[in-house]
This record gives structure tokens, sequence and C-alpha cells, in this order.
């Protein structure tokens, strides 16, 4: 078998799919098919593509289902959208019939585990991007059901996954709700390929490519997909391919882990990235180099497309993303910061890809145009907030850089860093007619925004809305390092200038600095020492944000390896639960239910100088009355009540005895600790 050898093209020859003009949309519902009945109103008999989403179906430029189809709509394509359908049959996958070209499956905006749990494994009391914020609307790993599902209904159709749950486990990765190494994505879904990073160019090319009669097996070399190739297929071994440690070895060795992740991040610069090959047993996962990043024309092309902006009108309960979203303007994409916790770079890229300045406005004024719009646009910005189009001075440089970060340890000398083609963006996006505030919520980089005293001053002048959203993260430096975030100094410095700014514009604005608790590398002693710098420094966090290890990220190869993937240095990790209850403790000091678990952490770690009144002391001497009477209360709810495996039958049994309740549990139908057992009677040993 004969693979191409994928090298890297310059950027005038990058593959453009939209040439700016809108496809007028067919007659019938202005959003696209959730129904055949739908579909045949727009003329369709039948559809190219049917989309399996795991979200409720929304139709904003912030939902990549949403972006996808109207780009394949864009292209002359007919699409149709099955959301959130029941995975334990294939009826929903036979709405529309069989697809002519392919079923595109994705779990939804967030990958499904992370959707569904806590950092301490605990099921969420709410979805956001389901109807009513109501849970269980979608599987555990939503993309292997939705896979299945696909290959039950229609033998033949190709199966094509993408989006962020397939994009992060294209190949082997820690899977922290099993706390294991799993395979990749495309073994486990038996999906033909596996789409990753952003897809509206290469889905396009698949739609186009299928139809003019080319297999799904002739698509494997296409930039930014993945696929699996059977015993007897050639693998690929020439110079523009890295055999990565095999399965079974990351799988035994956490070094060969800490290895495999060190490849997987140094290429994924699309200039200069190679193809991945990993052995998974008698089969092997090729992964392509990502796709380049889209044109400043073609992302205008993509976001110029007819949405509605609003959920489909199935839905009679309020989607509490949408109302997070619906205001909110993307102006770029991609982030070069190389946060060791976030999957941005992975999926999206280090390299910035921005909107003009006339599309942007223009998006706006049709917000504007909206009766029902109020006045504020609640977020213009992306991943960032202040990266709008800065890139490398020099692309020559750019087309061999393998830096993890274009900011960490300090500012690349060859990074653009003006903020003025952002402030005119801000200035026009605030005189639209009909826009009373355009306020900025996406997160700001710090280090970025105070080499910019004109951009401080927009910011501060116009759009802050009282409180301004920023992440420091944490506030030891060792700490720092591992996230690749600056100094805690950096946000001391920007916190001064804000107050500052704000101070000239006669305004009273506030910072909300967000940190993490347990990312590794994040001790006790480290967790005091920012506590202690939240003391001094007034903050009270309302809410803890606990590391939660995402598939593929540098930071979860530390926490399952226990050491950097690049230097191999040791890094610890609060892995108990109460050691990462302490930490949160720790962080809400303030809070008396957390008295005594302060205490008891600042004694363990000899710190009882921080217990008293004085300056820099996080609790009095003496717990407070709060404090008492919470752990009493725990105290009686944890002993009060039945036992786990004691369940009652229909009815509370109240007043009755425990063995009066133990027969009702045992003549009820489906009732019991093991409800579906024939026999009631003990085994024998």
């Amino acid at each position: 078998m004969n693979l191409p050898i994928i090298t890297a093209k310059k950027a005038c020859a990058r593959l453009e799919v939209l040439n700016g003009t809108a496809v007028p949309t067919p007659a019938g519902s202005r959003w696209l098919p959730m129904s055949m009945k739908e579909a045949k109103k727009r003329g369709w008999d039948e559809l190219d593509v049917v989309f399996v989403t795991g979200d409720a179906y929304i139709d904003h430029p912030s939902f990549a289902m949403s972006i996808l189809g109207r780009t394949l709509e864009a292209a002359g394509f007919s699409v149709g959208i099955v959301s959130q359908p029941d995975w334990t049959n294939c009826d929903a996958w036979r709405e529309f019939g069989r697809p002519r070209l392919f079923f595109a499956i994705s779990g939804g905006n967030m990958d499904s585990m992370i959707n569904h749990y806590t950092a301490n494994r605990k099921v969420r009391n709410s979805d956001a991007y389901s109807p009513g914020g109501r849970i269980g609307l979608r599987p555990d790993r939503a993309t292997l059901s939705y896979c299945h599902r696909a290959r039950e209904a229609y033998k033949g159709v190709p199966v094509i996954a993408g989006g962020v749950e397939a994009s992060l486990r294209r190949l082997a990765h820690y899977d922290y709700w099993g706390d294991n190494v799993r395979k990749s994505i495309l073994l486990d879904s038996k999906a033909d390929l596996v789409c990753f990073g952003m897809g509206e160019n290469p889905i396009v090319e698949m739609a186009k490519r299928l139809d003019a009669g080319e297999t799904v097996k002739d698509l494997r070399d296409m930039r930014g997909v993945a696929y699996t190739l059977g015993a007897s297929e050639e693998v690929p071994t020439d110079d523009q391919t890295i055999a990565m440690p095999s399965y079974q070895e990351v799988c035994d060795s956490k070094l060969a882990f800490a290895d495999a992740t060190r490849i997987i991040h140094h290429e994924t610069n699309p200039y200069n990235a190679k193809r991945l090959t990993q052995q998974h047993g008698t089969q092997t996962v090729v992964v392509n180099p990502p796709q380049f990043p889209i044109s400043q024309e073609a992302m205008d092309a993509v976001y110029g497309l007819p949405y509605t902006r609003k959920p489909h009108p199935i839905y009679k309960e309020p989607i509490p993303a949408f109302s997070t979203i619906k205001d909110s303007v993307t102006i770029m994409r991609g982030c070069f910061g190389g946060c060791t916790f976030c999957s941005i770079t992975a999926h999206q890229g280090r390299i910035i890809q921005s909107r003009s300045k006339d599309s942007i406005v223009s998006e706006i004024e049709t917000m504007a145009a909206d009766p029902k719009f109020k006045g504020t646009v609640s977020d213009i910005g992306g991943p960032t907030a202040n990266m709008y189009q800065m890139q490398c001075s020099k692309p020559e440089v750019e087309a061999v850089c393998k830096r993890q970060s274009c900011v960490h340890p300090k500012i690349c000398k060859l990074l653009g860093t003006d903020h003025g083609p952002l402030i005119e963006v801000m200035k026009e996006a605030r005189e639209v007619k009909g826009v009373k505030k355009v306020l900025v919520a996406s997160g700001i980089r710090m280090d970025l925004a105070r080499r910019s005293p004109e951009y401080m001053k927009e910011l501060t002048e116009h759009h802050v809305g009282g409180l301004l959203k920023v992440a420091p993260e944490h506030a030891n430096d060792d700490v720092l390092d591992n996230m690749k975030k600056p100094g805690i100094d950096e946000f001391a410095r920007f916190s001064d200038k804000f107050r500052e700014q704000s101070k000239k514009a006669g305004k009273k604005q506030y910072i909300v600095p967000y940190f993490i608790s347990s990312h590794p590398g994040s001790d006790l002693n480290s967790m005091i020492e920012l506590a202690v710098f939240l003391k001094r420094n007034g903050y009270k966090p309302d809410q803890v944000q606990d590391f939660i290890p995402a598939p593929l990220d540098v930071a979860t190869c530390m926490y399952y390896t226990e050491m950097d993937p690049f230097t191999k240095k040791p890094v610890f990790i609060a892995k108990k639960l109460r050691d990462r209850k302490a930490q949160r403790a720790l962080m809400q000091f303030f809070k008396p239910e957390n008295y005594f678990e302060v205490a008891k952490a600042l004694r363990a770690c000899g710190r009882s100088e921080l217990i008293g009144n004085g300056c820099d002391c996080l609790i009095p001497g003496k717990p407070p009355k709060e404090a008492i009477e919470h752990r009493r209360k725990s105290a009686s709810k944890q002993f009060r009540g039945d036992y786990v495996h004691q369940i009652n039958g229909p009815g509370d049994g109240k007043g009755k005895s425990k063995k009066g309740r133990r027969k009702q549990s045992r003549n009820a139908p489906g009732q019991g600790y093991r409800p579906d057992r024939k026999s009631v009677k003990k085994r024998k040993k």
C-alpha cells in the first residue's frame, strides 16, 4: 500500500471551501431539518450527510454542528440533524433514511465524560447543552454509542467521528474516569475516520470526494484525519512518519506514556508536523498532520452563513448554554498560550485565525436588528479575548518552530502583540446602531494586555460590566511553571493597572480571579501560599475549579505518570480525595464550614502561625459557632438513615419494623440490590 508523503504547504496553498457567497436557504424551516418531514419541505427526499450530536441543536455559530451543517449546505449538500437521540436502539439513526454519503458523529461541544462528571467523579446536577438543563440525554462516551448505532442502522455507510471528544481521544490516552489507559477511539468506536481539529475544510472535502465516487479509504490522504490500518495493510515508515510507543507499551510503562505525550505535542504545528503511527495489537492507528488554518476570507464566509442564532423550534424548554452565548460574537480561534491543562491547543491549534473587522461588525448589526436584542453584546472574543490577529512576525521561523508556548516562560520576541486591530474592532462594535454595550467576557491574557496601555484604557472605559474575569490560576511559581502560566506578579501588576485605569474612567470595577486546585505540582504548602495571597489581596473565590485530567493534555500526562513529559522531572500529584478536599478548603479558607479542614492542613504543614488573629492568619484561634454547627450536622447526616445496600420496597416503610421492610422489599418485583437475579435464595458456598 503506497501512502502519500504529507509535507507542509505554503499558506497560499491552503484549501478553501467557501468563496464568501451565501447560498439561499431552501424553502421550509430556516433551521436545518431534524426530521424527514422537515427535509421534504425543502424538497429533499434523501440526505447526503446526517449529523448525530450529543447537544441540543442550536443554530448558532458557537456550536460545531451548526457551523459544519451550514458549511455543507452552502457547498450544495443536503444535511439533517439527529440531536441527543435514544442510544438504546438505532431508530433515530433511521429517521432520514440511508445517508447518501456518510454519518457525521460528535459527542457535542464538550467531552461527554467531563459533561457528566465532576472532578470527584460525581454525577453533575445539570447539562448546559440539554433542554431544561436535564441530565441523562446523552450516554457516557457518547461518540462510541453513536458510532455503533450508525453502523447498526445502515451497513456500509461511512461513519466519520469528529468534535472535541474524538479529537482528544484519537490516540491511546489516559482516561480519568476509568483510571486507565484506553485505546484510540477509532478502535472502540469502529469509525472509518476521526476528523480532528476544526472541521469546515475537511468535511466539505470529504463530501465532495465521496460524491465524486471515491471511497472512504481514499480519504486517508487528507490532513486532519486519523484512521486504522488492519494487520494486512502496509504501515508507513518514511521520513515524514514517526512511530510512537505502542498501546501496550504506554499501558505497561509510564515513561513510554510520557514519551508518547511529548511526541504528540511536538507534532501540532501544521507547517512542520509529521504523520504519527501507534500500534494497537495487530492494528495500527495513523494520525495525519493537522489541517492548515483557514484564511480570513474563509472564516468570514463561515460566520456569514444564514444562522437563525436560535434553538430549533422543537425545544420547549430553555437551553442554558444558549442563554450564555446567544448574544456573543466569536472574533478569532486558536491560542498560542499552550497552557498544559487546556485542550484548545490540541483542538484548535496554536495559530490564531481571525475574522475581518467588517465580518464582525456585520454580525453585530444582524444581532442588533433582532427586536428581541436588548442592546448588550455579552462577549466579543474567543478562546482568549486579546489575541486577535496576533501572529509570528517571521513566517519562515514559524514554519519550523516547535515551541509549546509563544508566551512561556517569556513572550517570544518574534510574536506580534499589537492590540491595534482589536481596539478598532471594539470601537466600531459599540458604535453599531442599537448596541448599548459590548462586553469582554472571554479570558484576557494579562501579560499581553499589560503591553498595550491603549487596550487597557479601551477595556476599562467601555467593555467591562463591573466585573472582569481573569485566570491567574495559582500563586506558586512551580505550579504556574507546570501550567505554563506567568508568575503571580504578572497578575498583581495587571490588577494595579486595571484599578488605575478604572479610577481614571471614573468607574468602580473589580477583578474576579479564577484559580485551580489540585493541579499537578500543587501540594498543601503551595495551596497555603495561594490562600495567604488571597487573604492579603482581599479575594474570596465563590467557586473552586478542581483540576480535571482531560484526555491528551500535558497536565493529564503529569497526573498519570507523576512526571513532566518534556523534562522527566517528578511532579507531585494530589490523587487522594482527602488531599483534593483539603486543597479546595484552603482556597475557601474564609468559609466557616471549612474551618476544621483548614486547621488540620495548616497544622500538618507546620503552619500553625496562620491560626489566630494576625494579619496573615487564615482562620481564628477558636472555631466559630457556624463551623461547630456545620460539623455537628455533617456528622448527624453521615450516620442517619438507611445503609447503602438497604433498599425498601414500594412505599416508604414508615412505622414498620426492619423485618417488615425487608419482607416488603423481597416481595416487590424489580426491587433490591440485585433486581435481576432469578432467585432470592443465597448461593451455597
